[in-house]
């Protein structure tokens, strides 16, 4: 699998709200989850380019992280700016 245990835990704690190996829960932690599979899944459609199963799977994604930032930048706005700049993904 092209993501392990060990690399799921380091992602949870660079980008994760409470910075602990087990902060699976928070909407940065998620957030920065999403971003890793979406650069995967991005990669492997540049090389597939009739993969149309994995693009829906990408667009799915791509709508999920959506809303979770939404709801940051709604909620939270300096966590919202926080992680926005941490994974350099612009709006």
């Amino acid at each position: 699998m092209y993501l392990s245990k060990e690399k799921k835990e380091k992602l949870f704690k660079n980008h994760g709200r409470l910075k602990k190996n087990n902060d699976t829960g928070s909407a940065e932690s998620q957030i920065a989850l999403f971003t890793y599979r979406i650069k995967h899944l991005t990669d492997h459609l540049q090389n597939n380019k009739k993969d149309h199963s994995t693009r829906m799977g990408l667009l799915r994604l791509v709508g999920k992280r959506r809303k979770l930032l939404n709801y940051l930048s709604s909620k939270y706005i300096d966590r919202y700016r926080a992680i926005i700049s941490e994974l350099n993904i612009r709006k």
